[in-house]
């Protein structure tokens, strides 16, 4: 009998008036602390982009509807304003340096390397860029202590495994390497009471309903395999690699041998 696996995502994305990227900041309600809550999930402003969530899946139709419904709804709030799903909005220093402080901050919270255990570096606020990622939180469970090496373990064995089934087919849709100087490493997670967000995707999933159906597919086989004792990131210890250096030709490789599924966008 398989277990159940919940599947969740927080993308975040930019906004541009007349052509050009502006910032978010103020433009919606909701912030870290307190989202503000809609039909489906959450919407709040994250730095100079605008970032919702949904409500856990548990079915492939699910996820997408609710994507499209708190997505819609976003786009909805903000009229006057054109949405965009990019890795990389660019910014003049000295437009970022206008912004209230909360809306420079850069990974407040710290996230981790699923291959070392340790907290990943803060990214550079000192660039003239902001980037966006489309992190996919999965659930198996409820009331983990998010402090516990057991935990932890069940958590870096999940990126890892989201390496292989997320980020290695990712290049094929995203091969945007300028985000990865700032977030979304190989192995990027958080340790949840519920389970592990999976920090190292863009937003650019966000393009289209196959990508949205992809992510929830990919995510929950890659889980199930990983439950059943397939753990595919043992058998490939250049993965990190691969996802670091958008290497497509080795990531195909890969993807061939174990039959993993693909999505070209």
């Amino acid at each position: 009998m398989t277990r159940q696996i919940l599947v969740g995502c927080d993308p975040e994305v930019f906004v541009k008036k007349n052509g050009v990227f502006v910032s978010a900041h103020g433009l919606i309600p909701g912030n870290k602390v307190e989202p503000h809550k809609v039909d489906g999930g959450a919407v709040q402003v994250d730095g100079m982009a605008l970032e919702f969530n949904i409500d856990p899946a548990n079915s492939q139709q699910q996820f997408v509807k609710s994507v499209q419904q708190v997505f819609a709804i976003m786009r909805s709030m903000c009229p006057e304003y054109e949405i965009v799903a990019t890795p990389v909005a660019d910014f003049s220093l000295d437009y970022i340096a206008s912004q209230p402080i909360e809306a420079r901050e850069l990974g407040c919270d710290p996230d981790y390397d699923a291959y070392t255990g340790a907290a990943n570096i803060k990214p550079n606020v000192n660039l003239p860029m902001r980037t966006a990622s489309g992190h996919v939180h999965l659930g198996w469970g409820n009331g983990f202590d998010v402090n516990s090496e057991e935990h932890d373990n069940a958590c870096r064995l999940s990126a890892k495994q989201m390496d292989v089934f997320l980020g290695l087919p990712s290049l094929f849709y995203d091969d945007d390497q300028r985000r990865r100087s700032m977030y979304g490493n190989p192995g990027c997670y958080r340790r949840k009471p519920y389970g592990v967000e999976y920090r190292t995707l863009s937003n650019a999933w966000l393009r289209n309903e196959n990508l949205m159906a992809w992510v929830y597919r990919a995510a929950t086989t890659g889980m199930q395999r990983l439950m059943s004792g397939e753990f595919l990131f043992e058998k490939y210890d250049n993965v990190p690699e691969i996802i670091k250096n958008s290497d497509k030709k080795a990531a195909e490789k890969i993807i061939k041998a174990e039959n993993l599924e693909v999505c070209f966008g």
